[in-house]
């Protein structure tokens, strides 16, 4: 939050899957202490859970009670509120997840994606109405969203205008198909990266974890990292570009928490290659 240290957070997609037990997690270790054990090897977990039905106050509050001080999750947002033909109607999905107890996580409460069909293209005037309905704040807890788009037609620079405008974070997609967009456009940094393989013990290999450890090092400076795509007008790059116009750079640039999660290919390995990551990220 404003005031505080910017952040680096590399995690996984939730923290049941039994491929994990004896890998990531110790051998013989209670399910139920599964969360505890994740929370405190890694900085952030994506609930992806919250996607399919919404959580209850006490689930939200047992979430937040069982990681430690500056553990942060994120929320998917529900399916009801996005997977719709007219996305301007789904104020009552918005408002029933507001209130389904996510503000009992407090402090713990990291930011919500909003993720979309493949299928649903950009609509200006929809897509602006969808975001009217995102409040700043709920119970007294600063809300932070994020859109994961999935259509190509979203990569454009009329999107990363209104994204800005709303101060709503484009979720930047490592992925085969989904649109790759890396316009900064609000006051932190979501990342998803979905090509991990299971024959490397990392998921990523060296290098690749090395170009997103760089990645995040600019993202949390409040810069584009060199050489990944941006479609607004206002677009600034990392590296090179930045260091040729330092002062304009300076300006404009501005600190920012950085979430990232390894998630989906080579599932497995998401905790190694997670766990690796950050370990490049602090040093």
């Amino acid at each position: 939050m404003e005031g505080e240290a910017m952040t680096i957070r590399v995690g996984i997609g939730g923290w049941t899957f039994e491929p994990w037990r004896g890998v990531f997690y110790p051998e013989g270790l209670a399910q139920a202490k599964e969360l505890g054990f994740a929370s405190r090897a890694l900085k952030t977990i994506e609930i992806n859970g919250t996607f399919y039905r919404n959580p209850t106050p006490k689930s939200c509050a047992d979430w937040a009670a069982q990681a430690p001080e500056g553990f942060v999750f994120a929320l998917k947002a529900p399916r009801y509120a996005t997977n719709r033909r007219v996305l301007a109607e789904a104020g009552d999905s918005v408002a029933r997840f507001m209130s389904s107890g996510i503000a009992e996580m407090g402090e713990k409460l990291g930011p919500i994606n909003w993720q979309f069909a493949p299928t649903k293209a950009f609509d200006p005037d929809d897509f602006a109405r969808f975001l009217d309905l995102l409040p700043a704040a709920h119970a007294g807890v600063a809300l932070r969203h994020a859109v994961e788009v999935r259509h190509p037609s979203f990569a454009c620079a009329d999107f990363v205008a209104l994204a800005r405008k709303h101060a709503v974070a484009i979720v930047y997609a490592d992925h085969d198909t989904h649109p790759a967009i890396a316009d900064i456009t609000a006051p932190f940094t979501y990342a998803r990266l979905m090509r991990g393989r299971e024959e490397v013990a990392t998921g990523y290999d060296a290098a690749a974890l090395k170009h997103w450890s760089g990645a995040a090092e600019d993202w949390v400076r409040g810069r584009v990292p060199e050489g990944l795509p941006t479609f607004g007008k206002a677009a600034e790059k990392g590296g090179k570009s930045a260091a040729k116009s330092a002062a304009k750079s300076a300006a404009k640039s501005t600190a920012r928490d950085v979430f990232v999660y390894l998630i989906n290919g080579g599932k497995v390995r998401a905790p190694a290659g997670a766990m690796a990551l950050q370990k490049l990220a602090d040093g």
